[in-house]
């Protein structure tokens, strides 16, 4: 948003291996996820990109946002410069030894130790050791949310999500994140953020966990060379035609008064191609075995079909994932195609990206799914033959954010 603020979405969290939605766990009115000073660690692909630090929760058109910090990966703190002392130009004649404060320069002349001061000295403001000056944090224009310390923890409920993985934020950054996440013991979350190269205005939607005892995030991008990309986009693309074609053919609409048309085997009617627009092609590799797993999401046009009275070719709406295998030969796993008119009957799947859902260090797929009833977030666990969900969430109509 253009105000730099940041937004969580509670989606799922995994409590004794199963998950719930996270926007209505333990919601005394607050949702569990929502807890102040819960950390959640926004990545995509599996790269970590920053820390989101709850630091409260609004209601909004029946749904809760979590509001906090965010620190993006790889901005530290600024750090105070500290200034040595001048080191003292004194020599062998320049009188009995001085205790200085600790971080000064001492005379070439062994001084007594601190714990013993010489008896002949009196102890003085001056003479005595003090404690070594600490650096002053700098103080950010939005105050820090204050450090998790164990005493903290062990007073209040000691199965909240908190993650320990590297170090609170302490200033906000200028980037906008919005948040939908399922949270946990390991806590997932999706978080949506304006990249630097995106256009001003977007939303992009990142994946945020919170896991304590969660393993360190790993990548997820399965690399392919240019030729490479294209080889597969074009397989992608042809079995996207086919999936295209047959729910095309399941909503043909039969015009009242006519007949179906009679089977002949000696000619068949070949159906037309449609052309694809808005194509984006993603290779994962969740399982760190080198073998991809592919999601394309597309726009399908199609000609307009002579059984109707439309003269504008008719859009589906396309998210395929398949899976290759030792022969580069592709296999459907999960296939959704839709139009506007079958949203009740048939929602239409945008891939979020792949997150590791419930610690386990393999990833999972994140979609964010659209019907006539609202949004709801699906997690997708792949196997070498099938996508099947681990949490599918409650439809809901999607809340607008304020600046």
């Amino acid at each position: 948003m253009p105000s730099g603020k940041a937004h969580l979405i509670p989606i799922a969290i995994l409590i004794d291996g199963k998950f719930y939605d996270a926007s209505a766990y333990k919601a005394d009115p607050v949702p569990f996820a929502l807890d102040s000073e819960v950390v959640y660690e926004a990545t995509r692909t599996g790269v970590s990109q920053g820390l989101f630090t709850v630091s409260g929760a609004i209601h909004n058109q029946n749904n809760w946002l979590g509001e906090g910090t965010w620190q993006a990966a790889g901005s530290a703190p600024r750090k105070k410069t500290v200034v040595k002392d001048e080191k003292p130009n004194l020599d062998d004649d320049s009188g009995p030894p001085v205790l200085r404060k600790s971080g000064s320069s001492k005379s070439s002349t062994p001084a007594p130790a601190p714990s013993a001061p010489a008896p002949s000295q009196p102890p003085s403001t001056t003479g005595a050791p003090a404690p070594a000056p600490q650096a002053q944090p700098t103080t950010p224009s939005t105050p820090p949310a204050p450090p998790i310390s164990e005493e903290q923890t062990n007073n209040e409920d000691p199965n909240r999500p908190v993650l320990r993985r590297g170090s609170q934020p302490t200033h906000n950054e200028s980037a906008d994140v919005q948040a939908a996440a399922p949270p946990s013991r390991s806590s997932v979350a999706a978080s949506s953020a304006r990249g630097k190269n995106a256009k001003l205005g977007t939303i992009q939607l990142i994946p945020a966990v919170s896991d304590a005892h969660g393993p360190e995030p790993r990548p997820y991008l399965f690399e392919m060379k240019p030729d490479e990309e294209q080889q597969y986009r074009k397989k992608m693309l042809v079995l996207a035609t086919s999936e295209v074609q047959k729910k095309a053919r399941q909503m043909t609409p039969v015009l009242p008064g006519t007949a179906p048309a009679k089977r002949t085997p000696a000619r068949t009617t070949k159906a037309p191609t449609p052309t694809f627009d808005d194509v984006e092609l993603r290779a994962f590799d969740l399982w760190n075995t080198n073998q991809p797993v592919f999601v394309i999401s597309a726009n399908a046009h199609l000609p307009a079909s002579p059984a109707s009275a439309a003269t504008e070719p008719h859009t589906y709406f396309i998210t395929l994932v398949a899976d290759a295998d030792i022969y580069a030969e592709l296999h459907n796993l999960l296939v959704e195609v839709t139009d506007q008119q079958h949203l009740d009957e048939f929602p239409k799947l945008e891939l979020i990206d792949a997150v590791d859902a419930d610690g386990d260090g393999r990833g999972e797929l994140l979609f964010r799914q659209v019907s006539d009833a609202g949004t709801a977030w699906v997690i997708y666990r792949a196997t070498s033959d099938t996508l099947y969900p681990l949490f599918e969430g409650t439809p809901a109509k999607i809340a607008t954010l304020g600046p």
